[in-house]
C-alpha cells in the first residue's frame, strides 16, 4: 500500500522501532536503535530518519519522552510490508495438536478449549465464534411437540451443526399434523441456504398448505428471520484470557486498565469486532489496527482473525490485544490453530 513511500533506510528504521516498542512498551530513541541493531548508522542519522518517518505519519513523538512510538499507519505498513513470517516451534504445534485433536469431545468443548489455548499461547484475549449459518445448506427440519402451545424446531445443516428454537403457536398441534408440515418444509426447503430461505419462504410454501396447516405455517412466516438466522453471538462465542491480557504493560495505567476491563465485560463489542473483520476483508487472515475499527472505544486495540471451516459453515478464531502486539507470532498462532480446528471438526462431524 505504501511500498513507494519509504526508502530502504526508512523501512529498516521503522521495522526496528516497532520491534523495540513491542519488546519494551516504551518510546524508542535513536541511540537505542543505533546501538542495539548494529545497522551502521550514527544516532544522529537514525534520529533524522525517525523525524522523517514522523513527518510522514508512521511514528509519533509523545510530549513526555524523547523517543518515538509507532502510529496506526506505521503498524499497518509493518504488517503489510515489513513483517517476517513467524514459525511456531515443534513443541507449540505438538501442544496445539494434542489439545484440539481429541476423540470423543463435544463441539462446544472443542471451541472453548481452542479459545483458552490461543489465549495461553499469545498471552492476549482470544475469541472463537460459532459457525455462521447464512451460507449453510439446510439438511432437514424436525418439529417436536413440547405440550400446550409450544413446538421445538430442530434445524440440521449439511455440516452436522444443529440449531434449535422454541416457538409459541396459537393452538395445540397434533403430532400427525406436525409431521405433515415437517414433510412439506423439508420438500420445499432442504438444500437451500438460510439466506435463501429467509428471502423466499413465503413463495416456496404457497399452494402447498391445506387449511389445517395454515395457522402453524403463519407462525413460521412471521418468525422466519428468527428461525433461519445465526445462533445468537453471545450464546455461542467463547472469549478467554482476561488474566493474560491485563498483565500487558499498557494496562498498568489505571485508565487503560478500566478500558480493557470494560471491553472484556462487553461481549457484544468483541463479537462486533469479529464481524467487522469479516466485512472489511476477504483475505485469509484479517488484521484490524486501532482507528480501523468502527467503534472509537477500540482505537487502542488490534484484532487478528482467521476463518475456520465446518462443512458449509465457517466461524472465526481471533486475538484481541494492544496495538503493540507481536503480530508475526500472533498471526502464526491464529492461522495454525484455525487449521487444526478445521481438521478436528471435519474429522469429528
Amino acid at each position: 500500500m505504501f511500498s513507494q513511500e519509504l526508502t530502504e533506510r526508512e523501512k529498516t528504521i521503522l521495522r526496528y522501532v516497532i520491534h523495540q516498542f513491542i519488546l519494551t512498551a516504551s518510546p524508542v530513541g535513536s541511540r537505542n536503535i543505533s546501538k542495539k541493531y548494529e545497522i551502521g548508522l550514527s544516532p544522529a542519522t537514525v534520529r533524522n530518519i525517525m523525524a522523517d518517518l514522523e513527518d510522514l505519519g508512521f511514528l509519533n513523538h509523545p510530549h513526555t519522552s524523547a523517543g518515538r512510538v509507532p502510529t496506526d499507519k506505521g503498524y499497518r505498513f509493518y504488517v503489510d510490508s515489513l513483517m517476517e513470517p513467524h514459525l511456531l516451534s515443534p513443541q507449540e504445534m505438538s501442544l496445539i495438536d494434542r489439545s484440539i485433536l481429541q476423540e470423543m469431545i463435544e463441539r462446544e468443548e472443542v471451541l472453548k478449549l481452542t479459545s483458552m489455548l490461543l489465549s495461553n499461547i499469545t498471552n492476549l484475549l482470544a475469541c472463537v465464534t460459532y459457525p455462521k449459518f447464512d451460507d449453510a445448506l439446510l439438511q432437514k427440519i424436525q418439529l417436536v411437540e413440547l405440550g400446550g402451545s409450544k413446538i421445538l424446531i430442530v434445524l440440521t445443516v449439511k455440516s452436522g451443526v444443529v440449531k434449535t428454537i422454541t416457538l409459541e403457536i396459537h393452538q395445540p398441534a397434533e403430532t400427525k399434523q406436525l409431521k405433515a408440515i415437517e414433510r412439506t418444509l423439508n420438500e420445499r426447503l432442504s438444500g437451500l441456504k438460510f439466506s435463501e430461505i429467509r428471502e423466499s419462504f413465503k413463495d416456496r410454501l404457497q399452494g402447498t398448505i391445506d387449511e389445517n396447516m395454515k395457522p402453524i405455517i403463519r407462525v413460521f412466516l412471521n418468525s422466519v428471520d428468527k428461525i433461519f438466522s445465526d445462533i445468537e453471538g453471545t450464546e455461542k462465542t467463547f472469549i478467554t484470557g482476561a488474566r493474560n491480557i491485563v498483565r500487558q504493560p499498557e494496562f498498568e495505567d489505571l485508565s487503560h486498565f478500566q478500558s480493557i476491563i470494560e471491553l472484556i465485560e462487553d461481549k457484544d463489542v468483541i463479537i462486533h469486532m469479529m464481524d467487522q473483520s469479516a466485512e472489511l476483508t476477504t483475505e485469509d487472515v484479517s488484521i484490524l489496527i486501532g482507528g480501523e475499527h468502527k467503534d472509537e472505544k477500540l482505537n487502542e486495540y488490534s484484532l487478528v482473525t482467521k476463518t475456520y471451516k465446518l462443512g458449509g459453515t465457517a466461524g472465526k478464531v481471533g486475538i484481541v490485544g494492544p496495538k503493540r502486539m507481536e503480530y508475526s507470532r500472533v498471526v502464526a498462532s491464529v492461522v495454525y490453530i484455525a487449521e487444526v480446528l478445521s481438521k478436528q471438526l471435519k474429522n469429528t462431524y
